[in-house]
């Protein structure tokens, strides 16, 4: 599907607004494809395509272990149940810009595009927000607030996507996955060990491997985010200790997690493992699209304006919490 659409209302073609009607069509659809390839979105969330009003996640808990019979022994009876399920209903979003007939007149078709920029720009920008608002608001609740409506950031088992006692679904017992802590070489491998011996619904180890260090745009984590995973001595040690941590981890530093996080008024800078195979393999972080961007060309009977509408249909939300882990917040879990 593609990133944005663009479709001329009838008739304007002939009209005297037909001249900026293929250039700007043009334009929106180049610049939509350049803000998709450069987005991070990806690496946060498993992007899916909806084709409902809402959709449903969940999955299935483990089989048992397979039991040792003897010779000629009888199949015991082993079963599975569903997971927590998890429903993400589709939101829809709306912008607008206007060409004016002086602007056609005067041919300032360079004008026009940097409206039609804008509204690219604003439609991109609310999509990152939106996802970032999901992860900052499960740091702090189950709910989130984005342009005045209220968003479900909490995980299948009705508890943040963060917190110290998610419960297994069969063995009820809890794990955690929001720690307290600094980012250093030791602290990262202490929450990576954590990860790595995550149980399942039914108590069975996962294969999680986290891979990528997510962090806000801060100067003082950058440099224990790159001192900690990115040299290849040991940053701690005075005879420079071989640091086995170097090459193994991806690490996305984001300016707009640290625009989310200031506008809900957090100082909180925390640092996030994810495991970015078990997050496209399973239900974890969805961003799902309803939607693409659909960019349609009227003209207003009010006042003659070319009106540039632009709409799209999406949402995201999380199911299972076992992909990611946050630390260095107040209140988690002790890596002590």
């Amino acid at each position: 599907m593609a990133y944005c659409t663009v479709s001329i209302g009838s008739g304007l073609v002939d009209s005297m607004y037909g001249k900026s009607q293929f250039p700007i069509k043009s334009y929106l659809e180049k610049r939509g494809e350049a803000f998709e390839q450069r987005s991070i979105l990806k690496r946060l969330f498993r992007m899916e395509t909806s084709k409902h009003w809402a959709e449903q996640y969940t999955g299935e808990t483990a089989m048992d272990d397979f039991e040792p019979v003897g010779e000629g022994g009888n199949y015991p009876n082993n079963g599975f149940e569903e997971g927590f399920p998890k429903a993400i209903v589709n939101e829809t979003w709306k912008s607008q810009f206007a060409i004016t007939q002086e602007l056609v007149e005067d041919g300032r078709i360079g004008t026009m595009k940097k409206r039609a920029n804008k509204l690219i720009t604003a439609h991109d920008r609310t999509r990152e927000k939106f996802g970032r608002y999901l992860y900052a608001g499960s740091l702090y609740g189950t709910t989130v607030k984005v342009g005045g409506k209220t968003f479900d950031c909490a995980c299948a088992d009705k508890l943040p996507l963060f917190s110290k006692a998610h419960p297994n679904k069969v063995d009820k017992k809890t794990q955690s996955n929001l720690y307290e802590g600094d980012l250093t070489a030791d602290n990262l491998g202490r929450v990576e060990e954590l990860m790595q011996n995550t149980k399942g619904d039914n108590g069975e180890l996962l294969n999680i491997a986290p891979d990528t260090i997510w962090i806000p745009n801060d100067a003082a984590l950058k440099k224990a985010a790159f001192a900690a995973a990115g040299s290849d001595k040991d940053p701690e040690s005075s005879n420079n200790a071989f640091n086995y941590q170097v090459g193994r981890w991806n690490i996305l530093v984001d300016p707009y997690l640290t625009w989310v996080l200031q506008l809900m008024g957090k100082t909180d800078k925390p640092w996030i493992l994810l495991d970015s195979a078990f997050l496209e393999e399973n239900d974890g972080a969805i961003f799902q699209d309803r939607v693409k961007l659909h960019v349609r060309s009227v003209l207003d009977d009010n006042n003659d304006n070319n009106l540039w509408k632009g709409r799209a249909r999406f949402s995201g939300g999380f199911a299972d919490w076992r992909f990611v882990a946050a630390c260095g917040l107040s209140g988690g879990t002790s890596l002590g």
